[in-house]
């Protein structure tokens, strides 16, 4: 009996879903349109005669003048109002900055989910587009994985979209609020790290322990105007920047100036877009595999292409592995890989030990592509190398262990035997940027043969700080052109080294700048530790367990 209560249970459940989704996101949201017309659509209208005269004609409101007529002068004891969907950023579309979190902090799977909604998305209204996404991304999703994506991940493709004329208008001002209908989450950390905002209000989610539901709060979606009342009162905003579109326009008219960002001109207008040296702060970290603006169309080439992209993987770790070196290198490009190789091998050793080669850390391919371009094995010492790694590498590698006396053992020993490879930035960097380098090195060898290397890609990144480092080499070799440049510089001079007279904190700082000078980056002094810091919350160090 009790088990026949429980089967007729299990579907009047279903039922009582399937009419709370209907009245929620059908009638409701009907209702909801209807009264947002009533109540703020006409009347908005009826008080601007020149919006309802062009409506007709255009969907654009020209009440408001230009953002690029904005002063910016003496906007210092000002306070600026605006959001960062259609007004900070240059795309008009947040559904990329979704699938960034879909695909980074839950999984393919998720994202692939997300792509399949988008057929579905376009026959919604905003408010229910917003909930679907909502739903479709954070259903499940752990809050610290949204803090990691926040924090690494999210910050280089909000620069990289900025709009510069507003990006500007905004550091004009002394007090700085942002009112956005997106997930606060997803923007707060960015807005206060890179734009000092002094205050974010956006929608907030609802969580469960430690996972999201996939549900807004009880407070809903956040309405803009209504929440720019409840903060300010009677008190009026100096300044107001919005989009063209309604929802901004009754944002934009409680302040006392108010502008517009018209999405036409900033995606045609060159000036808009933000230059890397005009950046708030320097991005020299970020994380994640995707390498591109996940957008819907660029979401499903990638998927279309990943079947193809796992086999030409395999492919091309093959050859690598197995293959003589000429081989290798012919049958690498024949499948897409660019190799460039420039300047020449040096001469055998002078004093019988093998060379040192001293490169830039770019991918933990860096010494394979090394040795394949040299057209000789050589051994390679890395402080943190998975298993998988280990086992595949054509080459030789030996594991450090960061005790500075042990670790200088064991690379005399291994420079006795032949050709060595370090990479004395102890960790990768995508950026144009070269990490301090360890001096260690320079203490061992007065054979030092700097070499600057490069990467680019255009669909995965082949490193990471919080995912499986065993994917990293698959991952790159997965793009369609993965690009690779080698340039031998000439040998260190005698008199530029320890055996000159040099010390090795000398030695080293001489070849960053060589390298950097080389590659057109520009040498800092941050560490591995600070890499990880910012990107994993941890050191980077993975303690052995007894």
């Amino acid at each position: 009996m009790t088990a026949s209560v429980r089967t007729m249970e299990f579907p009047m459940v279903l039922l009582r879903l399937a009419d709370w989704f209907l009245y929620q996101f059908l009638a409701n949201s009907c209702y909801r349109a209807a009264m947002k017309i009533k109540n703020h659509g006409f009347s908005f209208f009826l008080k601007n005669p020149s919006i309802r005269s062009s409506s007709a004609s255009s969907h654009q409101f020209p009440l408001y003048p230009s953002l690029t007529k904005c002063n910016l002068h003496g906007r210092k004891y000002q306070t600026l109002v605006c959001d960062i969907h259609g007004c900070l950023l240059r795309s008009h579309s947040f559904f990329p900055y979704f699938m960034l979190v879909a695909f980074e902090g839950g999984s393919i799977f998720r994202a692939f989910l997300l792509l399949l909604s988008c057929p579905f998305l376009l026959i919604l209204d905003y408010e229910l587009k917003l909930r679907a996404m909502i739903f479709l991304t954070f259903c499940g999703l752990r809050l610290k994985d949204m803090e990691s994506v926040s924090r690494a991940v999210l910050p280089k493709f909000y620069l990289e979209n900025l709009n510069f004329h507003a990006y500007e208008a905004v550091c004009s001002a002394g007090s700085k609020v942002v009112f956005t209908s997106v997930p606060r989450v997803m923007v707060e950390g960015f807005l206060k790290e890179y734009l000092s905002v002094d205050s974010v209000v956006g929608t907030e989610l609802h969580s469960k322990g430690k996972f999201f539901t996939g549900l807004v709060s009880s407070s809903g979606l956040l309405v803009k105007h209504r929440a720019l009342k409840e903060l300010f009162g009677e008190k009026r905003p100096d300044i107001g920047i919005g989009s063209s579109s309604l929802h901004d326009h009754l944002l934009i008219s409680l302040c006392k100036e108010a502008y517009v960002v018209s999405n036409e001109e900033a995606k045609s207008n060159p000036s808009s877009v933000m230059p890397r040296d005009k950046y708030p702060k320097p991005l020299v970290f970020h994380d994640g595999r995707l390498a591109f603006l996940p957008t819907p169309f660029a979401t499903l080439s990638m998927f279309m292409w990943l079947p193809i992209g796992i086999l030409l993987a395999v492919f091309r770790l093959f050859v690598g592995i197995c293959l003589p070196y000429n081989l290798a290198i012919l049958l690498g490009i024949a499948s897409g890989v660019n190799l460039k190789v420039k300047g020449r091998p040096p001469m055998k050793s002078e004093n019988g030990k093998g060379v040192l080669y001293v490169c830039t850390h770019r991918t933990l391919l860096d010494p394979v592509f090394l040795s394949t371009s040299l057209g000789k094995p050589l051994t390679a010492v890395t402080y943190s190398l998975s298993k998988m790694s280990e086992i595949l590498a054509p080459i030789k590698t030996v594991r450090l262990t960061r005790d500075r006396k042990r670790d200088g053992e064991t690379m005399q020993k291994l420079l006795s035997e032949g050709d060595l490879v370090v990479c004395p930035e102890g960790t990768t960097c995508r950026e144009p940027y070269l990490l301090r380098f360890s001096s260690l090195f320079a203490e061992l060898a007065d054979e030092i043969v700097p070499v600057a290397m490069n990467t680019n890609v255009t669909m995965f990144y082949g490193t990471t700080a919080s995912g499986l480092k065993c994917l990293d080499p698959i991952f790159f070799l997965m793009n369609p052109r993965p690009s690779y440049s080698v340039e031998i510089l000439g040998r260190v001079p005698r008199e530029l080294t320890c055996a000159g007279g040099k010390s090795s904190y000398e030695v080293a700082n001489y070849i960053q700048k060589e390298l950097g000078m080389a590659l057109g980056f520009e040498c800092t002094s941050l560490t591995r530790r600070d890499k990880y810091l910012m990107l994993a919350g941890n050191e980077g160090v993975v303690q052995k367990k007894r």
